[in-house]
């Protein structure tokens, strides 16, 4: 135990539980924790071991083997090993990051990995009477349209994940005596990332080493709201503190998300500026096409991008695996808005975003990231 954690100050302070603790949330959750002395204890969980985990040096002194289990969260035998701490006392807080995050793969492997984590770990923090329950869930859950979606707003899951993690959400509200808050969030980005944000940076640099125009589909306007990873720890911090102030009668739902209100727009001026390369839409016809043959297209632009970007890698000098892809997940390439109104938190808390919006300057420092740990072309 280090020293800052022994003094008498320290055991005031909340033991936390991080399911998914290495995954891209929850190592920035687990490094804010850190960063700020928040926590008397920190016990992070994963299937995959810190090694396999593409750690940038930052996330060293925070995700350590003394603070890391290995664990299906999902089985009930893991328990005592995720949940018993040595002086017998429970977690204060659990912050639920797990779950499958890749797009398009079957609904068994969400229900298994993401419903069923979530209401297993669900579940066992009813038992054992946890303060605080912190549900990690997504944007997508919302039937898509331009204007942004309030918490009250109509649900329509627009992808297999959003469809499980909306069960999930509606189930775990119904377990008995589970203390519950659930985090709807927009494409998190920041360093490091591999998701929404690091597809798109990959296809442009491809893009640029073939000397292409890099076109979208669908209109200019199709909105795909961001947050910043850092952001989102902040604020699921601020969340849990919160709800041990605030008096409830149902289960707290907030959006995260930044006020840029970022549009395929936003995102083809950014990488025209960062890359100096030409962007564009198509126009009706492809759009058309795309629409019906949507399976055909991904394809098609897949089978553009991957053998140049292995070509780009192989040239750098680039011989370990990374997690970076220009690889297009075909329900992130859906004609759906992901467009949030993140006021509520805002207003219920007064949370401040500290990155208010997407811009050049976060897409350099996502670039500056992946070149400082060798991932980059």
């Amino acid at each position: 135990m280090a020293a800052d954690e022994a003094t008498p100050a320290a055991s005031d302070r909340p033991a936390v539980l991080i399911i998914g603790g290495l995954g891209y949330t929850g190592r920035f959750l687990a490094k804010y924790i850190h960063d700020n002395n928040l926590a008397s204890e920190i016990r992070l969980i994963d299937k995959h071991l810190p090694e396999l985990a593409w750690l940038a040096p930052e996330f060293k002194d925070v995700c350590t083997r003394e603070r890391f289990v290995q664990a299906d969260a999902a089985r009930e035998q893991s328990f005592p090993r995720i949940f018993d701490r040595a002086n017998g006392k429970e977690f204060d807080y659990v912050f639920n990051c797990g779950g499958e995050t890749r797009f398009s793969q079957d609904d068994e492997v969400y229900k298994l990995r993401t419903y069923g984590l979530s209401m297993a770990m669900g579940k066992e923090a009813a038992r054992r009477k946890i303060k605080v329950f912190v549900e990690n869930s997504t944007g997508m859950v919302y039937k898509p349209d331009a204007v942004p979606r309030k918490e009250t707003d109509k649900t329509k899951p627009w992808s297999k994940l959003a469809k499980w993690k909306l069960q999930a959400e509606e189930d775990l509200a119904e377990i008995e005596g589970l203390n519950l808050l659930i985090f709807r969030t927009a494409h998190v980005y920041g360093p490091y990332t591999s998701k929404f944000l690091g597809t798109a940076l990959c296809m442009a640099r491809v893009y640029q080493s073939l000397g292409k125009e890099m076109k979208w589909l669908w209109k200019d306007e199709l909105r795909t709201n961001t947050v910043h990873v850092e952001d989102v720890a902040r604020a699921l911090w601020i969340g849990v503190e919160w709800y041990g102030k605030a008096p409830r009668t149902t289960t707290p739902t907030f959006n995260l998300v930044d006020h840029g209100n970022t549009s395929q727009k936003t995102m083809a001026g950014l990488i025209h500026e960062t890359f100096k390369i030409e962007t564009g839409f198509h126009g009706t016809l492809i759009n058309t096409f795309a629409r019906m043959n949507l399976d055909h297209v991904v394809d098609e632009v897949n089978d553009e991008t991957l053998d140049p970007w292995a070509d780009l890698q192989t040239k750098a000098g680039i011989s370990n695996s990374t997690p970076l892809t220009p690889f297009m997940e075909k329900e992130l390439l859906r004609d759906m808005d992901l467009s949030l109104d993140g006021s509520l938190f805002e207003q219920e808390t007064g949370f401040q975003y500290q990155h208010e919006m997407l811009s050049k300057e976060e897409l350099d420092k996502v670039i500056e990231s992946y070149k400082a740990m060798g991932w980059w072309p």
